[in-house]
């Protein structure tokens, strides 16, 4: 799909800068420029895709179908994991959304269900994935995705932790009845450009960074130089990967470069998958805001059972694949 790009960034590496083959810094240089072009292309397809999907699911209209299962049932932790894939979603939004579901009467644990899924079950992610890994492997990772949150929600349910939440957000009220509004397809189509242009405007250096990253690990990185250290023989690989990723910060589409290229020098597929899960599902700027509305105890338990679902599933895909 992106040869005709490939063989440009050779031209422009090798025949016009003047770098010679094997050069550590011609490879990096020619692996940023050509991920570079590509990434930004298929984020603003991808982008744009699932924005026009997702308008179909507005917070409201989510919150209203998840209200509907107001029993915590199995099902209602599905349905929740499945609408946080769909759904807009950012660490911004934590807050709101976490005090509109409990003011709808959703059950915590079903809350919690989808606030895993929908940072961790990234869509952009997903697309990316898909393109550049295959479906299996993007298949691999919405599926672990979505195991991890319906049961670190049925977890939550099941202790009964409503009195670690804060007390302003049995107080506070958002607005439950407001009216959904359904707009055009003109204006679905002119939504989505728009909000593809905002994200990719306040995701580029994530994206740059990421990229040059991994170019230096193309550069200087040669095949299978990790496996010793992070590869599946190493028991602690995983568990390294994902203390590292929570603190970090990183928007989903500036971490693919990396997974790929830590898969290209020899990191288990899994411990790439958890780091990357690390880093979107417990990122530091969502802990921070849910800190508001949840007391330190509910916090530390909602990290600690996502962490250790994550730290499971890339021992496991390490182990069957």
């Amino acid at each position: 799909m992106f040869t005709w790009w490939e063989s440009i960034t050779k031209w422009l590496v090798y025949s016009v800068f003047g770098f010679i083959q094997g050069n550590h810094w011609a490879a990096a240089l020619q692996f940023f420029l050509f991920d570079t072009v590509k990434i930004f292309i298929l984020l603003a397809l991808i982008i744009m895709a699932i924005t026009y999907i997702r308008s179909y699911f507005p917070p409201e209209k989510t919150r209203a179908i998840l209200a509907k299962r107001k029993g915590g049932t199995f099902i209602g932790h599905i349905l929740a994991a499945l609408l946080g894939i769909v759904t807009p979603f950012c660490s911004c939004s934590a807050v709101p959304l976490f005090i509109g579901f409990v003011e709808a009467g959703i059950p915590l644990g079903v809350t919690f269900t989808y606030l895993v899924a929908a940072p961790m079950v990234n869509e952009v992610a997903l697309g990316m994935l898909w393109v550049m890994f295959g479906w299996k492997i993007a298949l691999i990772y919405i599926i672990s995705g979505e195991i991890i949150a319906i049961v670190s929600g049925i977890i939550i349910g099941r202790l009964k932790l409503e009195k670690y939440v804060e007390g302003m957000v049995w107080e506070m009220k958002v607005g439950a009845g407001a009216e959904i509004v359904k707009p055009t397809q003109t204006e679905r189509f002119k939504e989505a450009m728009v909000f593809t242009l905002d994200l990719l405007k306040k995701i580029w250096i994530y994206v740059v960074i990421g990229i040059g990253v991994g170019g230096i690990m193309h550069g200087w990185v040669p095949t299978n130089a990790l496996a010793q250290i992070a590869g599946k023989n190493n028991p602690f690989a995983v568990l390294i990967a994902v203390i590292i990723g929570i603190p970090l910060y990183s928007n989903a589409a500036g971490i693919i470069p990396l997974v790929s290229e830590f898969t290209r020098a020899g990191v288990a597929l899994g411990t790439s998958l958890a780091f990357m899960m690390a880093v979107t599902g417990l990122s530091l700027p969502e802990m921070i805001l849910l800190r508001r509305v949840l007391k330190p105890r509910l916090l530390a338990i909602f990290v600690g059972i996502v962490g250790v679902g994550i730290v499971f599933t890339g021992y496991l895909f390490n182990w069957i694949m």
